[in-house]
């Protein structure tokens, strides 16, 4: 499935990108499983002060084995927002993630980033 997407973490300005496998039925189960661990060993460590530049990295590093198979060219990190993208996944540090679609004026200005995008409620999850 070549379906673009980006992932966002609050707190962090990094700008995740994987040019394939980006539909929700493939991303949300994995940030799903992945998010549950990663705020369970947060409890247990009981750390807090570097969140959002944690889970950005243990993100990218997940999806890397998740999605890239043998090929890592698949995956990104940069700070501009990629007009083709189909989703965009916000994780919050509240333990949400917020499921975002581009729409024609984010197609036409990427820069705009979540402004010219609407939210999915039937995708989001918590």
């Amino acid at each position: 499935m070549l379906t673009s997407c980006h992932i966002l973490v609050e707190g962090n300005p990094v700008i995740i990108y994987a040019s394939r496998n980006g539909s929700p039925n493939k991303v949300l189960p994995i940030l799903k499983r992945f998010l549950d661990k990663f705020w369970q060993e947060r409890e247990t460590c009981g750390e807090n002060s570097d969140t959002p530049e944690c889970l950005a990295a243990q993100i990218l590093v997940r999806f890397g084995y998740e999605m890239c198979e043998d090929d890592f060219s698949n995956l990104r990190v940069g700070m501009k927002f990629a007009q083709d993208v189909g989703y965009i996944y916000c994780v919050s540090l509240d333990r949400s993630v917020n499921v975002w679609v581009p729409e024609a004026s984010y197609r036409n200005n990427p820069a705009l980033g979540l402004k010219a995008c609407r939210p999915d409620s039937v995708l989001s999850a918590s």
